[in-house]
């Protein structure tokens, strides 16, 4: 049986007020959708992107990989094995309690497996995950404004490595809907696409990074969802 996560869920009022919960939440399943932006370019960009790491280009958009429910995690730090792992920045939905909910995670990546086998580099690495969720239907009418970015600790310092908003990204319910065909499944997880990497000062876009941190913020009631977790390098042992 797969280790609860735990979650701060946060419920707006009628009167305007925001209230909170704990909520135990065993992941039962997990998704990860992928190539799933709005703009054609946006996704043209990314598909460059990974094949200049050699990664083939998808067979249709969106997909939805399945990766083991096990790999969701909530630690400030995950193990990997070898240097070539990256994470990104990632909305996730999560049923529980009867609801939808919507947290920040990383669809943390062994970009060197993933020149042979998207499918089998999703179940390499562990996925972090943030420990406190917005009700979905609190936000969705306004989805387009909630801004997704990420930082990296690189040359001893934080940069930005990802930013841009749910806009870039199509509907989360229409992604949601277009695997569950039941959308009510106590502890369904759904990663839900991300953005492209902004590029360092030596042109580098997709890059490991020793610390990263996930941001998912609402303008509109001022508050965001914050999750940082560390990479330790594991040897590659022949």
């Amino acid at each position: 049986m797969n280790s609860p996560l735990y979650f701060s869920c946060e419920s707006l009022q009628d009167d305007g007020t925001t209230t909170s919960r704990v909520l135990s939440v065993q992941p039962y399943l997990l998704v990860i959708a992928g190539w799933t932006g709005r703009d054609l370019a946006a996704i043209e960009h990314h598909i460059h992107e990974l094949q200049a790491l050699g990664v083939p280009a998808p067979s249709t958009v969106p997909l939805y990989y399945r990766a083991s429910a096990t790999l969701l995690t909530q630690a400030s730090q995950i193990e990997v094995l070898g240097g070539d792992s990256s994470g990104e920045v990632e909305p996730v939905l999560f049923m529980a309690d009867g609801e939808w909910w919507l947290t920040v995670g990383s669809d943390h990546t062994d970009r060197r497996v993933e020149t042979y086998s998207v499918a089998v580099s999703k179940q390499m690495c562990p996925k972090p995950i943030g420990n406190t969720a917005w009700r979905w239907r609190d936000v969705q009418p306004y989805q387009d404004e909630i801004m997704l970015y990420s930082r990296i600790y690189e040359d001893g310092r934080w940069i930005d490595y990802q930013r841009g908003t749910l806009a870039s990204i199509r509907p989360l319910e229409s992604l949601r809907d277009g695997f569950f065909s039941e959308p009510d499944a106590q502890g369904c997880f759904i990663s839900c696409g991300t953005l492209g990497a902004i590029k360092n000062e030596r042109g580098e876009g997709i890059r490991s990074a020793i610390r990263t941190e996930l941001h998912l913020h609402d303008p509109r009631r001022l508050r965001s969802i914050v999750h940082r977790y560390n990479s330790v390098v594991l040897p590659i042992v022949a």
